[in-house]
C-alpha cells in the first residue's frame, strides 16, 4: 500500500512522456489524459482511506530511511489536496477538449497539463524541503509554457512578468534552503522540526522562516500578488481554471506545512506576521474585486480574497480555525475552477469581457445563469453550499482566540465577494438581452457538463459535509500536533 504514495506524481509524469509521442493523435491524447486523471482520483481515494484507518503513510525511496533518503509522506491533509486537485483537473481537461483548439492540442498541451499536475501532487506529498523546491519548479516550468501557448502579444507580455517573479522567488527559495541546511544540517521536514525543537528557534532561524514566508507569499498571492491579475487573465479558460484552482494553493499548502511543522516556536512573530499579511490581502483583494469591470480580473481578485481568508486559519493557529481553513481550501479549489470555467464560457459566447457590454444572458443561456448564481452564493459562504462550513469554522476559531479584527475583516470581505459577483450576475444575466437570435451562439453540452458537475460538488460538500468531516479532522489534528507527523517519518526518534 505504501507504494501508492508515489503514483499521484509518477503517473502524470509517465502519462506526459507517453503523450509527447502521441502528439498528432488528438483523440488518443484525450482518452489517455482522462484515464490517467481518473486513475489518480481512484488512487487518492484509496490512499485517503488507508491513512484514515492506519495513520500516516510514508515511503522511503531506495530503502534509505529519513532523514538521509528521499521520503514521501501522505497524511490526511496532503491526501485530501491530491484528491481535490485530481478531481478538478479531470473537469478542466473535459472543458479543454472543446475549447483550447487543435493548434494547442497538437503543441503538447496535454503533456504540459500532466507535468503541471505531477508538480502539484509532488509538492503535496514530498517529505523534504529540497524536493518541494523541485516539484515547485516542475509545476512552474509547465505553467510557463501553458501561459505563453497561443503566442498572442498580451500573453508574451504578461508571461515575462510571471516568469520573472517566479524565477526570483525560486532563487530566494533556494537561498532559504541553503541557509536552513547550513544551520541545521538537514532538509527533511520532520527532521527540521525535530532539530528546531531540540535547539530552539533562534533569531537566525526565525529570520529564515520570514524568508520562506516571503517566498511562499509570492507563490500563493498572499499580499505579494501584484503579478497575479495580469498573468491569470491571458491563458485560455481551461488553463486559467487550473491556475486559479491549483497553483496558488500549492504555495498555501507549503505555508501550512512549514508553519505548523517546522517554524512553530515563535508564533508571536511568524503567525502574527501571517495574520497581518492575511488582513492586508483581504483589504486590497476586496478593493480590487469591486474596482474593476473586467470579468476575468474580478475572478482573479476573488482568488486573492480567498488566499487571505484561508491564511487567517493559519494565523489563528487553533484546531477549529485549521479545520475551517482545510474545508475552505478544498472548497476554493473546486469553486474557483468552476468560476473560471463559467467566466470563460461567458466570454466565448458573447465575445465581450466587461460588465456593461452584455445583459439579459439568462434568457439565452438559463443553465449558465443559474450556475453562475450557485458559484456566487458558494464563494460568499451562503448555506448550505460548501463555502459556509469553512467560513463558519474559521469565524468560530477567531472568536475563540479573541482575534476580532481578523474576524471582522474576514466577514466584511465575504460581503465584497458577494457584491462583486452579484454585480456580474445582475448586469450580465438580468435585464434586456443584448443578443439577437442571429448572433446567439449555441452552447455546446461539452462546455456546460464540467461546470454542472463542479456546481453539484459544491452543493454536495455543503449538504454532506459530514462525509469528509472525519478526514478534515484528521488533517487538522496532524497540523496542530506536529509530533504525529514527526513520529511517522522518524519512528526511532
Amino acid at each position: 500500500m505504501n507504494n501508492l504514495i508515489m503514483l499521484p506524481m509518477v503517473l502524470p509524469v509517465l502519462t506526459g512522456i507517453i503523450l509527447v509521442f502521441l502528439r498528432p493523435f488528438i483523440r488518443i491524447q484525450r482518452w489517455v489524459s482522462v484515464l490517467s486523471v481518473i486513475s489518480n482520483v481512484v488512487i487518492s481515494i484509496f490512499l485517503l482511506r488507508e491513512i484514515n484507518q492506519n495513520g500516516i503513510v510514508t515511503l522511503a525511496f531506495g530503502g534509505w530511511d529519513a532523514p538521509f533518503g528521499i521520503v514521501f509522506v501522505a497524511d490526511a491533509f496532503a491526501a485530501l489536496l491530491v484528491l481535490t486537485a485530481s478531481f478538478v483537473t479531470l473537469f478542466c481537461l473535459l472543458f479543454a477538449f472543446s475549447t483550447v483548439g487543435e493548434k494547442r492540442e497538437k503543441n503538447y498541451f496535454y503533456p504540459l497539463v500532466h507535468f503541471l499536475v505531477a508538480g502539484v501532487n509532488g509538492s503535496f506529498l514530498t517529505g523534504d524541503l529540497f524536493n518541494l523546491f523541485v516539484c515547485f519548479e516542475v509545476m512552474l516550468v509547465a505553467s510557463y509554457i501553458l501561459i505563453m501557448m497561443g503566442s498572442e502579444k498580451i500573453q508574451l507580455k504578461e508571461s515575462i512578468t510571471y516568469i520573472a517573479i517566479n524565477v526570483l522567488s525560486s532563487w530566494f527559495f533556494l537561498v532559504g534552503i541553503a541557509y536552513l541546511y547550513g544551520t541545521l544540517g538537514t532538509v527533511n521536514l520532520a527532521h527540521l522540526a525535530d532539530r528546531i525543537a531540540e535547539v530552539g528557534q533562534t533569531p537566525l532561524i526565525t529570520t529564515i522562516s520570514i524568508m520562506f514566508l516571503i517566498v511562499f507569499g509570492l507563490k500563493s498571492g498572499l499580499l505579494l500578488f501584484f503579478w497575479l491579475p495580469g498573468s491569470y487573465r491571458v491563458p485560455p479558460a481551461a488553463v486559467a481554471a487550473l491556475f486559479g484552482a491549483l497553483l496558488t494553493k500549492v504555495g498555501v499548502y507549503a505555508m501550512f506545512r512549514m508553519f505548523t511543522l517546522v517554524f512553530t516556536h515563535e508564533p508571536s512573530i511568524t503567525h502574527t506576521l501571517i495574520g497581518v499579511m492575511a488582513a492586508l490581502t483581504l483589504i486590497v483583494g476586496s478593493i480590487g474585486a469591486i474596482a474593476y469591470k473586467d470579468l476575468r480580473t474580478i475572478a482573479i481578485y476573488n482568488i486573492v480574497i480567498a488566499i487571505g481568508f484561508i491564511m487567517i486559519g493559519l494565523a489563528v493557529f487553533s484546531s477549529t480555525a485549521l479545520e475551517g481553513a482545510i474545508y475552505y481550501l478544498i472548497h476554493d479549489i473546486i469553486v474557483k475552477a468552476l468560476l473560471f470555467l463559467l467566466v470563460g464560457t461567458i466570454i466565448w459566447l458573447t465575445g465581450k469581457t466587461r460588465i456593461g457590454q452584455m445583459s439579459g444572458l439568462i434568457r439565452n443561456y438559463p443553465v449558465l445563469g443559474w450556475l453562475f448564481f450557485i458559484v456566487t452564493m458558494s464563494l460568499a459562504g451562503i448555506p448550505p453550499l460548501s463555502g459556509f462550513i469553512g467560513k463558519y469554522l474559521i469565524g468560530k476559531g477567531t472568536v475563540e482566540s479573541g482575534t476580532y479584527v481578523l474576524l471582522a475583516l474576514a466577514f466584511i470581505s465575504s460581503l465584497f465577494v458577494l457584491y462583486s459577483l452579484l454585480r456580474i450576475f445582475m448586469n450580465c444575466f438580468w435585464g434586456e438581452t443584448t443578443m439577437s437570435i442571429a448572433s446567439e451562439k449555441p452552447m455546446k453540452v461539452k462546455w456546460i457538463i464540467p461546470s454542472v458537475v463542479l456546481a453539484g460538488t459544491t452543493i454536495a460538500l455543503g449538504l454532506g459535509a459530514e462525509v469528509i468531516a472525519e478526514y478534515v479532522g484528521d488533517a487538522a489534528n496532524v497540523l496542530i500536533n506536529p509530533k504525529i507527523y514527526i513520529d511517522a517519518v522518524l519512528p526511532d526518534k
